[in-house]
């Protein structure tokens, strides 16, 4: 049975870090992509980074360009989002996702596999 743990995520001032991660066991082998998709209270669900886990592949999403990075340990399925100058409006369940059912799939917002999330919050 896959699983994926989040951790890292907290309460922090605007302005300021956080590094989230996420570990999958009980998958044989590389998933093709794995990524960071986001939901606030009362808005839709989007998503944030994704990295092709089999090259160097990612995207960001623009809201987050330029402040958050995605980053993989190549060969362990473990992701990794630094996101750097927090603003208020990054607060939301953050979810780890791998494994999109199409190609590519950086390009995919269809994960196979999700995490139970970890809650970002920024205070202004």
């Amino acid at each position: 049975q896959v699983q994926l743990v989040e951790s890292g995520g907290g309460s922090v001032q605007a302005g300021g870090s956080l590094r989230l991660s996420c570990k999958a066991s009980g998958y044989t082998g590389s998933f093709n992509c794995m990524g960071w998709v986001r939901q606030a209270p009362e808005k839709e669900r989007e998503k944030v980074a994704t990295i092709y886990m089999r090259g160097d592949g990612t995207y960001l999403a623009s809201s987050v360009k330029g402040r958050f990075t995605i980053s993989q340990d190549k060969g362990k399925n473990t992701v990794y989002l630094q996101m750097n100058s927090l603003k208020p409006e990054d607060t939301a369940m953050y979810y780890c996702a791998a494994d999109s059912p199409y190609r590519p799939c950086l390009q995919s917002n269809a994960y196979n596999y999700w995490g139970p999330g970890t809650q970002v919050t920024v205070s202004s």
